[in-house]
């Protein structure tokens, strides 16, 4: 097991040790669904795109920032600075292509497909931030191995931002309280809880903002920024309209969704005038 792995996996194992901790002693809402069903798929669907990117790309991103480093390839390769202004610039560069890579998959419908398996779970805890299917997973990793090419970004560089990402990705689709004014503070920094959640609305136009997974401020600057949901966090509705019935989001049932499941109104093309207050009772 070479080194970047085991840094990633231990930040991986250690993050999430906290953030179910926390959202077992200081949870924000009720849960809808028993979690140890959503645990177990949300898990098994993590476990199973980290096996298929290092069976079809053992060495991913990183790979890439080191045949970059090589060749001499990339912007900041053509350049001489300090490696931790080279680092900085780096993480925020590819944070903003993660962003504009999360708006396309609401804006485009065939991605859209894949990327609604992680908005189908009808609860919001630190383990959807692993729900993807694996398509979109590889996807994800092409557009970052292209990204740290054209970016020439360090080895290491790529490593901080993995482990960045990873990291925010299960705090920021955690279930845990933070104080309103803390919240507010935290938000100019980082996406916090609160301000993801409303992405995982069931209204189209509240799933169509706040896209940043780890740094907040694309949101602000690109006018996808929406503070608070309509019906607040404890009220609102998490998921999809269609698919708000545990017993159908079954593993093989996320696995084959995005061949034959419904695109419904939340592609940005067609969601702007939806308005959806949730599933029928």
């Amino acid at each position: 097991m070479n080194f970047e792995l085991i840094i990633r996996i231990s930040a991986f194992i250690g993050i999430f040790a906290i953030m179910a901790t926390w959202e077992r002693l200081a949870p924000r809402r009720g849960w809808t669904t028993a979690r140890s069903m959503r645990w177990g798929i949300n898990l098994a669907l993590g476990g199973l795109n980290t096996v298929v990117i290092r069976l079809l790309l053992a060495s991913g991103a990183f790979g890439a920032a080191l045949l970059a480093g090589e060749g001499q390839v990339g912007l900041f390769n053509q350049v001489e600075w300090p490696w931790w202004m080279e680092l900085t610039f780096a993480v925020i560069l590819l944070d903003l292509v993660v962003y504009v890579q999360h708006v396309l998959m609401h804006a485009v419908p065939i991605l859209w497909r894949l990327h609604m398996v992680h908005h189908t779970d009808v609860d919001f805890d630190v383990t959807t931030g692993v729900r993807f299917h694996p398509l979109e997973i590889l996807l994800s990793m092409f557009i970052k191995i292209a990204a740290v090419l054209v970016i020439g970004a360090s080895p290491g560089a790529v490593v901080a931002f993995e482990v960045l990402l990873n990291a925010t990705s299960m705090f920021n689709h955690s279930n845990v309280h933070i104080p309103g004014p803390l919240d507010r503070l935290l938000r100019w920094f980082l996406v916090t809880p609160d301000m993801h959640r409303i992405h995982h609305s069931v209204i189209p136009r509240e799933t169509n903002r706040n896209f940043g997974f780890n740094l907040p401020w694309w949101d602000r600057v690109l006018g996808t920024y929406l503070p608070e949901p309509s019906r607040g966090h404890t009220a609102m509705t998490i998921g999809l309209e269609e698919y708000q019935d545990p017993a159908r989001l079954t593993w093989l049932n996320l696995l084959a969704l995005p061949f034959v499941g419904k695109l419904g109104k939340y592609p940005t093309w067609q969601a702007e005038d939806a308005q959806v207050t949730g599933p029928k009772k």
